[in-house]
Formats: C-alpha cells, sequence, structure tokens
C-alpha cells in the first residue's frame, strides 16, 4: 500500500467518528442526554466484574441511597444478581483510560481488573488510589428505557480530599480541574 500524499482525495483525517449518527438523526431523548453533564463513575462488584456508569445519581436521606441505569445484558449485573453488593468509584480526570476500559472502549488484555493495583472490599474491588468510593447493597431494579434501573443503599462512604472529577458531556470526557 502506498501512502498518501496530504494533497490527495481521503488524505483528511476525520476530526469526528465517521461512523457516528448523523445529530440531526439522533433521538431526541439521546441529544438532550448529551447536553446534561454526567460524572462518570466505576462500580465494580466481586465476579470481580464492573462497568463505567455515567447516568447515576446519589439521593441524601435515610438511608442514602445511589440510583443508577446499567445494561441488563452486561457482566456487571449478571455479577450484582448474585451478590447483591456493589462499589461506586467517581472516576477523576486522571481515569479517563480506566473509564474507557470498563465501557468497553478500549481493550484490556488479560481482563478488566488485570491492569493497576486494586484493592480488595466487600463490595468490590476498588482501585487502589481512589480517594473517595461507596459501598452499596441492591435495594431493587426496574426496566428504565432501553436499560436497567438499580436502586441501592448506600452503606459505607469512604471520602478522602476531593480530586477534579471527571464528567462525560456531549460524547467526551472532561475534567472539572
Amino acid at each position: 500500500m502506498f501512502p498518501v500524499k496530504p494533497s490527495e482525495p481521503g488524505a483528511q483525517i476525520h476530526t469526528s467518528d465517521p461512523f457516528a449518527t448523523p445529530e440531526q438523526d439522533r433521538s431526541p431523548i439521546r441529544r438532550l442526554r448529551g447536553r446534561l453533564a454526567a460524572p462518570v463513575t466505576l462500580w465494580t462488584t466481586a465476579g470481580p466484574a464492573g462497568l463505567t456508569v455515567s447516568s447515576m445519581l446519589v439521593a441524601d436521606g435515610e438511608p442514602g441511597r445511589v440510583l443508577g441505569l446499567v445494561d441488563e445484558e452486561s457482566d456487571f449485573w449478571d455479577a450484582v444478581r448474585q451478590t447483591g453488593r456493589f462499589a461506586v468509584i467517581p472516576l477523576t480526570g486522571a481515569d479517563q483510560q480506566l473509564a474507557d476500559r470498563f465501557a468497553g472502549l478500549m481493550p484490556a488484555p488479560g481482563g478488566l481488573f488485570a491492569a493497576g493495583a486494586w484493592s480488595e472490599t466487600d463490595f468490590g474491588p476498588v482501585p487502589a488510589e481512589a480517594a473517595t468510593w461507596a459501598g452499596c447493597r441492591l435495594d431493587g431494579h426496574r426496566p428504565a428505557g432501553w436499560a436497567l434501573l438499580l436502586e441501592a443503599v448506600v452503606e459505607t462512604v469512604h471520602l478522602d480530599p476531593p480530586e477534579p472529577p471527571l464528567v462525560h458531556y456531549r460524547g467526551r470526557y472532561r475534567s472539572l480541574g
């Protein structure tokens, strides 16, 4: 194969995903969701299994609760059904590759948990360098759109000095730091 010269047709490199659905053809609900900044979190459970989750929120109260949308066909959901417990780890700007790996967007040779150091907890593995995380007990689930809405009781919270969070906005990661 011969290299393409910059002046030849087809030499331009795309600045966006050439296979993405054009914005005007996307669901209005998906477009609305894309205009809302969302926290990027990692949910893990024994097994081990894990999933990057951005559609989630924390509800204060007695008890505090975590709600999140997960893929019903994910390995994470299969494992949580068995364990009934999971960890929620807010990710930081330094965790973009970790987020991509657990979202299935980046190769994970040796498995999702092969890279990096992990601490075992009663709720699931947590990255050793994670400053903040919560241990949750599954309290219910139901279909919600094309996902499964999980509701969990927060049983423990570990808070260290906060680091700027990683957020997802308009299809891209952004660090607030």
